[in-house]
């Protein structure tokens, strides 16, 4: 057989080194140990014995798998190698029964990764700017900060209202977004996050922290109106100011937009807009009928 597909084990990692991705300081390289157990994976596909693609996944609250890590040696692209790897991984995902959706994140720039994920059978959900500060002051009113919220019933009754009721994406993590349901929502995770609610009951906002590679305070709010509404970014500020204090390290505002919220931000908004990030998947339901 001329292309073999395998898990990849800290024994490949010289062949990984060997490929020619044009990616310069690939963290993949940097962190190669870290993504070969527990919750994560990487597979390798390989034509005559030759290392051609590489790509991997991570679970994510027992039931979300989150495809990526996709490298492709350039001398060998353009012959469906990555598209099979990612159709491998997928059946392999869905192998395990309590996996009940598989997604992947791509740039709204990146042409070929977004075409080998519709090729493999993911669908798009939707466009987010992985927008990030270190001057959330600069939206501030002068309004009073919103009340906290402390007790396990109205957080779940705010995370029902908010994002199960209307079956929305929930931001997770930074970089990884789902579609909303319990399973993400633990009474562990809910306590540990900071929820907090405006004086007229009608909106609200969950903080938490987060690191990739820097730290963030992951800021997370299901409107399109986060310049109109007072006291929200007093609140925030003042959240972050405590993390920043206690990380004594780079600290960034992570707050995921959708293009609706980028197109209304304000001339003076503070925010870095890098190229959006289109979330892919598919559910095991929508998978067992193709």
């Amino acid at each position: 057989m001329q292309n073999a597909i395998r898990r990849l084990t800290i024994q490949d990692f010289r062949l990984v080194e060997e490929m020619e991705t044009g990616i310069e300081e690939d963290y993949v390289l940097r962190i190669f140990n870290r993504l070969l157990d527990g919750n994560n994976r990487l597979f390798g596909l390989f034509n005559k014995g030759q290392l051609v693609s590489i790509a991997g996944y991570s679970l994510y609250a027992s039931h979300y798998a989150m495809l990526g890590r996709l490298r492709s040696d350039l001398r060998y692209r353009g012959r469906n190698f990555s598209t099979s790897l990612m159709q491998h991984m997928i059946e392999e995902v869905f192998k395990m029964e309590r996996i009940h959706w598989v997604g992947a994140n791509t740039q709204e720039n990146n042409l070929a990764a977004k075409k080998v994920l519709r090729k493999a059978g993911l669908h798009s959900h939707k466009i987010l700017y992985s927008t990030i500060t270190q001057s959330p002051s600069k939206l501030e009113t002068g309004a009073k900060p919103w009340k906290e919220v402390h007790t396990l019933k109205r957080k779940k009754d705010l995370i029902y209202k908010g994002y199960l009721e209307t079956y929305s994406i929930f931001p997770y993590q930074c970089y990884y977004s789902f579609p909303a349901s319990w399973e993400l929502f633990t009474d562990e995770n809910l306590l540990s996050w900071s929820f907090y609610e405006n004086e007229k009951q009608n909106r609200f906002l969950i903080t938490k922290e987060d690191q990739k590679k820097n730290h963030y305070l992951h800021t997370i709010y299901p409107w399109d109106d986060i310049h109109q509404q007072e006291g929200l970014w007093e609140t925030i500020t003042a959240d972050y100011k405590q993390l920043t204090q206690r990380t004594g390290e780079n600290t960034y505002v992570w707050m995921d937009l959708i293009p609706s919220e980028v197109e209304k931000l304000p001339d003076y908004h503070p925010f870095e807009l890098p190229s959006p990030w289109i979330l892919f998947g598919i559910s095991r339901k929508s998978w067992q009928q193709t």
